[in-house]
């Protein structure tokens, strides 16, 4: 059960251009969910939401849905707009174009075949007035065609987004980016940020794949405070031919560099050893997991690949791989370092080869 909360700050009411949340639709070729994605929305939404959908050149008619629901909800209590691109931009360039066009002081991603739980934005209101958190994070389930039993074994009616205290502000940066590590789940639909954190510095890398894992951990950084509502607040959506289903090199190359500005990033940060940790054995699951779908995809063939990601892993890691050696073993995961072990010893044979 949600707990209450007194509220102590008042939410403006909205005007022409003050709204307390923007929630961002990305639409392409997704014409048989987006109404109900919409109508998710609109149920427990007031008038101080806005939301804004980009049709990114659809070509099933979606964009044709998009002018539609517009037209439907002229006038209504809640704003809803449409954006139009002239060109294909991916997933990425849509919600970049929505945040440069969003007026909210939160903003929250709403991908178009998902939709919200029934309560969630009323919930969310009820933390902003009570805390005012720069970062709200939130769970989800995966919708599929059909839940196995294997699916709720796995978890699967309830994922949980972060690791740590729940319902209570947080303003330590070390214990939001270790929880956000530990559990791995970088999607920006279950995270939802003052327009102000994401300024004008974070946007989402056009033309690459895992574009959450780019941004999310930047937000955690610029997150002066976060609060983690342990609650299910999204639907998501697995379909067939996602990203992890459709292996290739391009993908396996992005993955192994989505921390790539990281280190970089979070240079001034006073992250403690379990923080760095955390994200350290976050970028060796990249580096295995980079290496795993491109040895799927090319099985004679992704030696030197493999070198290029481990490359990238030492440059992404918090801590040298000898440190995170010790801290597997300090731990008792043998198991995990034999892995570690294995691909690095793949890359070193092709770095051996390659000088032979």
């Amino acid at each position: 059960m949600s707990a209450s909360l007194a509220p102590h700050l008042q939410v403006p009411p909205p005007s022409a251009d003050a709204f307390w949340l923007s929630v961002l639709i990305p639409v392409h070729n997704v014409k048989a969910y987006l109404r109900e994605c919409l109508d998710s929305v609109l149920a427990q939404a007031d008038a101080g939401v806005e939301v804004l959908m980009v049709d990114d050149c659809s070509t099933d008619g979606s964009d044709e849905l998009v002018r539609t629901l517009v037209a439907e909800h002229a006038g209504g209590p809640v704003t809803v707009q449409g954006l139009f691109h002239a060109q294909n931009q991916g997933l990425s360039g849509a919600r970049n174009t929505m945040l440069q066009a969003a007026r909210g002081e939160y903003v929250w991603f709403l991908d178009s075949d998902d939709y919200l739980m029934p309560g969630a934005i009323p919930r969310l209101r009820q933390v902003i007035q009570g805390h005012a958190p720069a970062l709200v994070l939130c769970d989800f389930f995966m919708l599929r065609e059909r839940m196995k039993l294997k699916h709720r074994l796995r978890g699967e009616l309830h994922r949980h987004t972060f690791a740590g205290p729940e319902r209570q502000l947080m303003r330590d940066p070390s214990r939001l980016m270790q929880g956000l590590f530990e559990a791995g789940q970088m999607h920006s639909w279950s995270k939802i940020a003052r327009r102000s954190v994401w300024g004008e510095q974070v946007r989402f890398p056009v033309g690459r794949y895992f574009e959450d894992m780019a941004t999310t951990p930047l937000l955690a950084l610029l997150a002066e405070s976060a609060w983690y509502e342990p609650e299910v607040w999204v639907a998501y959506r697995q379909r067939a031919g996602s990203i992890l289903s459709t292996p290739n090199t391009t993908k396996a190359e992005h993955l192994a560099h989505a921390l790539a500005n990281l280190r970089d990033a979070a240079a001034g940060a006073p992250l403690d050893d379990a923080a760095r940790f955390a994200w350290a054995h976050f970028a060796a699951r990249n580096f295995i997991g980079a290496s795993r779908m491109v040895d799927k995809a090319l099985p004679d063939g992704c030696a030197g690949m493999v070198a290029m990601f481990r490359q990238a892993f030492e440059e992404a890691s918090p801590i040298p791989l000898r440190e995170l050696d010790r801290a597997y073993k300090r731990r008792g995961w043998y198991v995990r370092a034999m892995r570690l072990r294995y691909w690095l010893r793949r890359a070193e044979d092709q770095h051996r080869a390659a000088a032979a």
